[in-house]
């Protein structure tokens, strides 16, 4: 088959890599346009285009996806088969033109989890398990018929970083076994059931970032490795942001108002939430690199109080 490989971020190399590595002729691989970034704003290409290009593949990097050229451009390739990992939400002119149809891989187990954040809000929500869907591509976000889906355990200490890597392994392998059920028709698509759907997975942006201490900690716990270490929760050290990465449950249960910031014996900063206390173990305050708590408080000179 003449396949069509649609992706941008890290996540979506193994998948085109096992479809490389598996003999499949990928004739073109679409990404996003190079785009300024870090200090000096150099144009940087997407870690998909990077990979594509070491592997001597054609890249495009269409600005608009319904440019008149793009598409005659990707009509002249005669393709198969699209394939879309962790790209942009395609029109119908793109992803109809394919002879055999575009999938998509969906970090969850859909219906649940329809949304630009998958691996964050599984976290969030404290669910002890996932998963990975291919489906193929409709005119709605996420809600097209199911190909083939593989479920992923979440152990109680991951954050979304830890997830996101098992998860980009994992969805390389569902990718490729997708490819190789299309190509024998030995698939069948299966509509989704819209009676499972009970979360939604929304992007998140900054403001939906901050941490809310007046939670139980269970809650708290989870929110803060559901965003780590991207995009990340925050709160307010004396007036300055400070940015959670991680943080540890305890026993201690006398707590004061939430939200009451101590530093411990050992040099440990503890913030109580509703029924509890959490040890935050790593963080990053405005201005500061990222680092362990005992590091930063080793040169702490705030007014946070002191305890036994």
């Amino acid at each position: 088959m003449r396949i069509v490989f649609m992706g941008t971020p890290e996540f979506a190399i193994p998948s085109l890599k096992k479809l490389l590595e598996n003999g499949y002729e990928v004739v073109a691989v679409i990404t996003a346009p190079d785009r300024p970034a870090g200090r000096g704003r150099k144009l940087r290409p997407s870690p998909v285009k990077v990979y594509a290009e070491s592997a001597d593949l054609h890249v495009m990097q269409p600005e608009k996806l319904k440019d008149p050229e793009f598409l005659a451009e990707l009509r002249a390739l005669k393709p198969d088969l699209a394939v879309v990992v962790a790209f942009r939400m395609l029109p119908e002119l793109v992803w109809s033109i394919p002879k055999r149809g575009t999938f998509n891989l969906h970090a969850a187990l859909l219906p649940n989890y329809r949304g630009a954040a998958p691996l964050n809000w599984v976290i969030i929500n404290g669910d002890i398990e996932t998963g990975a869907t291919t489906f193929f591509i409709d005119n709605m976000i996420d809600t097209g018929p199911m190909l083939l889906q593989r479920k992923l355990s979440i152990p109680d200490d991951w954050t979304v970083g830890d997830l996101h890597d098992d998860m980009m392994e994992m969805g390389g392998e569902l990718v490729l076994d997708t490819v190789k059920a299309i190509e024998s028709n030995t698939i069948a698509p299966k509509p989704q059931d819209q009676n499972a759907l009970r979360h939604q997975a929304p992007k998140i942006f900054k403001e939906d970032c901050q941490i809310d201490w007046n939670k139980p900690v269970r809650d708290v716990y989870n929110f803060i490795r559901g965003l780590s270490p991207y995009p990340t929760a925050w709160t307010t050290l004396e007036g300055k942001m400070l940015k959670v990465l991680n943080t540890r449950r305890t026993n201690k249960s006398n707590t004061p108002l939430p939200g009451k910031a101590v530093i411990s014996k050992g040099n440990k900063l503890f913030i109580s939430c509703m029924d509890g206390w959490l040890e935050i173990t790593e963080l990053q305050l405005e201005g500061k690199k990222r680092m362990k708590t005992e590091e930063f408080l080793r040169g702490y000179k705030g007014g946070l109080s002191r305890v036994e």
